[in-house]
């Protein structure tokens, strides 16, 4: 169940980050290399989709259910990745990527609920983590598919030399059609897995709820998960929307909010959309940076699985902190390498750690945090805000950063990236509590009482 739903984050990764590979042939085809607010608005486009899926996704869940969203958001990757790669309009490119984004707001919100509704408590971290293992996938698989289609690009090629090139007039199309893939298989398996069993029971859908259970973890597991909710039930019901930002409730979501914001604007993000710009400052040439991406991706993952292993065993509060501590101390070094021109080799390995330190972190821990301090009643709309909240910072990251590039350079562009992720840890420390190996209604419990 959990890795069908996880194909949504999948996806999720995969036309999250493809466009990073596409960058350097369809700037040169839409003739926009020379025009820094066009390439941020363009690359940040997905990101305002992505706003409105989330926006829309959470009420909808509740109304109609998690599995008829992901369906939804599976229809909508096949549709993007087709229309994207076919049209050359500028205007209609931006319009499908906004589509497509819409696709992954809803996946990036409804898959890791869905899991964090299905999986045991004690194991809880670990299952919703797969979620962003499957993202990392879908981020490495689009970096080693634009690598594998790009045709090798001469350190010296011009634009006009792109421009003239398979890759500046198909390979960039082939580069998103191959995302069309993945989502028919997730459309299809789709039929596979149940409803969340949670919002089921919460749906008056007892009997139905009971079987998923059962298929979980037995008769007694379902009898005992079935009572937890019954017990949390009424004090869930009287809870509307602009509860959600008062008393207890509200305190818990500016923390949901806050971590999901601080996942984004800690910076790591910009590393896998403008990888051109940060290993070309660094020296290196088109055909390079491909390959740096793919290395990057790589560690990606092997990091993801790490955190995993981790999360329920060190807690989720231990590895945010160690998160938001270390990328402080290598963006700081980071800024360092560009403000004395330090290029090359060196600079690729200080972004590799702070890929490392990310992915075991703050990447996937945030997806659990915010999956799992809500009440059932409740969640898809305060999850659904609070990953309204990380998108509205990842548009606002993408967007800014090839301003902050040209206006502060790249070495204060780190040094502020640094900052935040200083602000980031001091926050987390006052008013992260722990939860690990604590049932959904347990944490409900402690928090809201």
């Amino acid at each position: 169940m959990a890795l069908v739903s996880a194909l949504g984050g999948f996806l999720f990764g995969y036309d999250w980050v493809v466009i990073g590979g596409a960058k350097p042939f369809y700037e040169v085809f839409f003739q926009i290399t020379d025009a820094p607010a066009m390439q941020g608005w363009v690359m940040s486009s997905a990101i305002l989709g992505c706003i409105i899926g989330v926006m829309t996704s959470g009420s909808l869940a509740d109304r109609y259910g998690r599995k008829p969203m992901m369906f939804l958001a599976a229809f909508i990757f096949i549709l993007a990745a087709i229309g994207t790669g076919a049209v050359s309009n500028l205007g209609w490119f931006i319009v499908l990527r906004i589509f497509g984004g819409i696709g992954i707001g809803i996946a990036s919100n409804i898959s890791p609920m869905y899991i964090a509704e299905i999986a045991p408590a004690e194991d809880r971290g670990r299952y919703v983590s797969i979620n962003q293992l499957t993202i990392v996938l879908g981020i490495l698989s689009a970096q080693l598919v634009n690598w594998l289609i790009a045709e090798p690009v001469a350190i010296a090629a011009t634009a006009n030399d792109i421009m003239t090139s398979w890759n500046g007039q198909m390979g960039w199309r082939w580069m998103f059609w191959a995302g069309g893939v993945p989502a028919v298989i997730f459309f299809l398996v789709l039929y596979f897995i149940p409803e969340s069993p949670r919002w089921l029971a919460t749906h008056a859908h007892t009997m139905k709820a009971e079987k998923v259970f059962q298929r979980i973890g037995g008769k007694e597991y379902a009898t005992t998960q079935l009572q937890a909710i019954q017990q949390t039930e009424h004090t869930e019901t009287i809870i509307g929307f602009f509860s959600l930002f008062r008393g207890k409730i509200g305190k818990i979501l500016l923390v949901g909010i806050v971590i999901a914001v601080f996942q984004q604007w800690c910076g790591i993000n910009v590393i896998f959309n403008y990888a051109q710009e940060i290993f070309a400052a660094a020296g290196y040439g088109v055909s390079d940076i491909l390959f740096n991406i793919v290395v990057t991706g790589i560690t990606n993952v092997v990091f993801t699985f790490i955190g995993m292993y981790t999360v329920d065993k060190l807690g989720r509060r231990a590895l945010l902190l160690f998160g938001a501590s270390s990328l402080a101390v290598i963006y700081a070094i980071i800024g360092v390498c560009y403000y004395y021109q330090v290029t090359g080799v060196t600079l690729l390995i200080l972004v590799v750690l702070a890929i490392a330190a990310y992915a075991m972190s703050l990447a996937p821990i945030t997806w659990v945090v915010i999956s799992e301090i809500f009440p059932n009643r409740i969640r898809a709309k305060a999850m659904a805000i609070s990953t309204f909240a990380l998108w509205t910072a990842c548009f606002i990251l993408t967007y800014t950063f090839p301003l902050l590039n040209k206006g502060l350079g790249a070495h204060g562009t780190f040094w502020l990236y640094g900052l935040i992720c200083v602000l980031g840890f001091l926050f987390i420390k006052q008013r992260l509590p722990e939860t690990k190996g604590k049932s959904l209604e347990e944490i409900e419990q402690e928090l809201v009482g």
